[in-house]
């Protein structure tokens, strides 16, 4: 593994290096390409710097500092919360540890199909969000509905990308419908979705049970990467139609 010359510096006074993995022996092209983006990627670097369990927790900062849905005292559903970054987001900026003199004091509900290691403030289960009853599950655990329903759920790549659009299509619309069931009036529901078309469907139903839709591809998604993010807002009830 080797090292270019410096290219500049960061706003910090920080050396940008650029680094480039050889290929081992044993390990595919992609492996490398994935590796050396991993290592070169800032995102990944403040992520280990701040105590995040991935980059994806920039992504949902971002999209907070913009739609400003995670307050004080919101009740949030973090739904596929493994490995927890997003989670780690939401405790704080909701109070779910009850730090902020003063504020109310919020709730964070992890669900994922395998086990998560504690996040300290936010409570985490293990449950299929499709399982039947899965709603009621999660209504009894918050003692009531959720202001949040959010998602960065992704299906296992099959490395073909209709197929994976699909996937994630149906992954998204699954969610909604589980936020249709237990968001509580004027609650929001953020969701990864692929670009592709087929997500058309899920964005009008989402219009017609929110009072504002719209997609995002917040600065933390790769820019070589097809994902967005739909953030809709205002929960006015489950679509009839």
């Amino acid at each position: 593994m080797g090292k270019t010359p410096v290219k500049g510096t960061s706003g910090r006074g920080q050396r940008d290096l650029t680094v480039k993995v050889k290929t081992a022996k044993g390990r595919k092209l992609s492996s490398t390409l994935w590796l050396e983006r991993q290592l070169n990627d800032p995102y990944v670097r403040r992520a280990k710097a701040e105590g995040f369990r991935g980059r994806a927790a920039f992504k949902l900062i971002e999209l907070d500092d913009k739609f400003h849905f995670l307050v004080p005292g919101a009740r949030v559903v973090d739904l596929g919360s493994a490995p927890g970054g997003w989670a780690q987001v939401a405790v704080p900026r909701v109070n779910a540890l009850g730090e902020k003199s003063g504020k109310p004091q919020g709730r964070v509900l992890g669900l994922d199909l395998q086990e998560v290691d504690p996040v300290p403030g936010a409570e985490i289960h293990q449950l299929d969000f499709l399982s039947d009853d899965a709603d009621l599950q999660v209504k009894e655990w918050l003692g009531g509905q959720a202001d949040v329903v959010m998602s960065d759920m992704a299906a296992a790549s099959s490395g073909h990308k209709g197929t994976d659009h699909l996937r994630i299509v149906a992954l998204c619309e699954a969610a909604a419908e589980l936020a249709f069931d237990v968001l509580a009036p004027g609650g929001t529901f953020v969701a990864k979705v692929l670009q592709g078309g087929a997500e058309a469907d899920l964005q009008k139903r989402l219009k017609l049970a929110f009072t504002k839709v719209e997609n995002v591809k917040p600065p933390a998604s790769r820019s070589d990467s097809s994902e967005k993010f739909v953030v809709a807002t205002g929960f006015r009830g489950r679509p009839t139609s």
